[in-house]
């Protein structure tokens, strides 16, 4: 019996096995790139787990990005690579919010292995009093509403991430003034996820007091200084995670926005670093003279969609047409007051209302849904916001639409067409 069949079906067996693992390292890594800190039950942790390895290696090589994972989780210490970036950070969350997650991590460290969520209260209630934090005006004492508000989602953050586990009980009812005291909730902490909280290269509590850094821009270095080789190598690769990380993380690098060694690099290795990172994670490269942007197809890989769903969102594309037409006309970025971004979604108001909700509808409403459009504009790199006004970016001309022709080739179909409209 001739082997040729036999070797056939072992090659199509092993192209099938090898299309099976790269899809699976596809899927692992944009998981981890959308939840970098990941508990064991959720729906992509197998594949992360069983590409573990390759996965540590395609971070390091790439990003510089290291990666644990066991049994209870993965963690990617995704480190961003621009600190001052003001659109990141957990949604809802401002300095204080961010204190008082500190605080509950501070507070679960030294827990037992449950924790209800009175008892976490009432100890980041004490950790509220040191005089350090009394000092710059932080208070916490669980009196109002709006502080027992906080505390709930802060709790929620760390549920959606792994660190808590809800065994009992719900934080609704916490809330409300008549029913909070003789509400409560009780909870599994997993310490594995909760280490991984923290994705800095050097823990703050390392520093002695001489030592500490005195202001917020010096804490950030501080903590996510990475050691780098002192060569003309090490500074190549440098150069490369920063721009990976960029590519990965931000929605489009201009290159204008690059220091000089950082824009030489990348003008040289655009198109070979795109094309790496693109075949590992699914993305399609949009290469233009003003940078380049990495784009999901399919809209998932991403913090704020566009086109979606929603009043905000409908209005976000109107606006994002409008400023790239104007961008298109004038050949050159010019700023436009916010004023004038209000007066246009009044105007729309009678063509596109009916697809609004009523408060958007109401008179006035235009000048918040401008605040609210501008701000996913700009999340998304695609408008700068200066003092008096807001500048068109260049990418947002990929919302421009032409003017629209119409071809009637026959009469059925003209007759066809009227009947239509």
């Amino acid at each position: 019996m001739s082997s040729q069949p036999l070797y056939k079906q072992a090659r199509r067996l092993g192209e099938l096995q090898r299309t099976q693992q790269q899809d699976e390292f596809q899927r692992g890594l944009r998981a981890l790139l959308m939840c970098p800190l990941m508990a064991a039950d959720q729906d992509d942790f197998p594949a992360v787990r069983r590409q573990s390895e390759r996965l540590r290696e395609w971070f390091a090589r790439e990003t510089g990005w290291p990666l644990h994972v066991d049994r209870e989780g993965a963690r990617l210490f995704k480190r961003p690579a621009d600190l001052t970036d003001s659109t990141r950070g957990l949604a809802g969350y401002d300095r204080r919010r961010y204190t008082l997650l500190c605080l509950a991590c501070a507070v679960l460290e030294r827990s037992d292995p449950q924790i209800t969520l009175k008892l976490l209260g009432d100890r980041i209630m004490q950790q509220a009093s040191d005089p350090a934090l009394a000092g710059s005006g932080f208070a916490f004492t669980l009196r109002t509403a709006q502080e027992r508000r906080e505390l709930v989602a802060v709790c929620r953050t760390l549920l959606e991430h792994g660190v808590l586990e809800r065994v009992a009980g719900e934080e609704g009812n916490f809330v409300h003034e008549n029913s909070w005291q003789h509400s409560d909730a009780l909870y599994d902490v997993h310490r594995r996820l909760l280490a991984g909280m923290l994705a800095a290269v050097r823990g703050p509590s390392t520093w002695r007091a001489e030592e500490a850094p005195a202001d917020t821009e010096s804490r950030l270095q501080s903590l996510t200084v990475e050691h780098r080789i002192d060569s003309e190598q090490g500074h190549r690769d440098a150069l490369r995670h920063h721009l990976a990380r960029r590519l990965l993380d931000d929605p489009v690098v201009y290159t204008a926005s690059l220091e000089a060694d950082a824009q030489a690099y990348f003008i040289n290795q655009r198109g070979a670093m795109a094309a790496r990172l693109c075949e590992a994670s699914g993305l399609i490269a949009e290469q233009r003279a003003e940078g380049l942007a990495l784009v999901d197809e399919a809209g998932r890989l991403t913090d704020v969609s566009m086109p979606a769903e929603g009043t905000e969102a409908h209005a976000t594309l109107l606006v994002a047409g409008f400023l790239a037409q104007r961008l298109r006309e004038t050949g050159e970025p010019e700023r436009i007051a916010e004023s004038d971004i209000a007066d246009f979604l009044r105007d729309a108001v009678e063509r596109y209302g009916r697809y609004w909700r009523k408060s958007a509808r109401a008179p006035g409403a235009e000048k918040e849904l401008a605040g609210l459009t501008l701000d996913r504009l700009y999340r998304l790199s695609l408008v700068a916001r200066e003092a008096d006004g807001v500048l068109p970016l260049p990418a947002i001309a990929r919302f421009s639409l032409g003017r629209a022709e119409v071809r009637i080739r026959n009469a059925d179909t003209l007759s066809l067409q009227d009947s239509l409209l």
